[in-house]
């Protein structure tokens, strides 16, 4: 049986410790949108018109610069909210948000979620922590692209597929595009920083598989002092 709207809602961290009564009006006014993989919810500088709830599927939040140069923020998979920042300031979306599979989100227009945070103020704290979250996100961002080199990223990003998989063998859950959007660079250095990795034994690649040969060598590159 499919679950309910207050159902999806309840898996959400957001909405933790309220009861069905109290999520059941926000269920309500929530309307269901399904995207395609590839497909935008909405594009950076759109005006914020509400927050995005994932229901099923993953995400990418990304800023693109006025070269065409793209910045991945974050990847959220379901259950998930994304746009929570600029709910309250009136402001536009600071950044795009993709599918990266086919997705199902709901929508609660930001009218009616202020109206309930009214009406609870623990949801209202609970909206701070996530706000506190996606800035913490942030800030590490910009301390690892500014402090860290490529390959320092890479190791570390390696090391985190590696822990996420609980094996040492993984396939990559992204091209290595994607990893350069994520990692802040282009997809040539990317490649680059692989094929030496291979070549040093630090991992072994065949395609997209990657096998972590040694972890306390890629751990030491992800901790090297530039």
């Amino acid at each position: 049986m499919a679950a309910s709207a207050t159902d999806r809602l309840a898996r959400i961290a957001l909405f933790e410790g309220l009861t069905r009564d109290e999520l059941e009006p926000l269920a309500a006014r929530m309307v269901e949108r399904r995207y395609q993989a590839g497909q935008l919810l909405f594009a950076e500088g759109d005006p914020c018109e509400g927050i995005y709830l994932i229901l099923e599927g993953t995400v990418k939040i990304f800023k693109t610069s006025p070269s065409g140069r793209e910045l991945t923020l974050a990847v959220e998979t379901a259950p998930s909210s994304v746009a929570e920042v600029p709910l309250f300031d009136g402001g536009p979306y600071p950044a795009s948000v993709v599918a990266l599979e086919n997705v199902t989100a709901g929508f609660i227009h930001s009218r009616e979620f202020r109206q309930a945070c009214r009406q609870h103020p623990e949801l209202a704290l609970k909206m701070l922590a996530a706000v506190g979250r996606r800035l913490r996100q942030l800030v590490a961002l910009i301390e690892a692209v500014t402090f860290g080199s490529v390959r320092q990223r890479l190791a570390s990003l390696l090391l985190e597929y590696g822990e996420q998989a609980g094996a040492a063998t993984f396939t990559l859950p992204a091209t290595h595009q994607e990893l350069a959007s994520r990692l802040g660079t282009v997809r040539e250095v990317v490649s680059r920083n692989l094929s030496r990795f291979q070549f040093e034994g630090l991992i072994r690649l065949a395609g997209r598989r990657v096998e972590l040969l040694d972890r306390e060598g890629l751990r030491r590159e992800a901790e090297a002092e530039l």
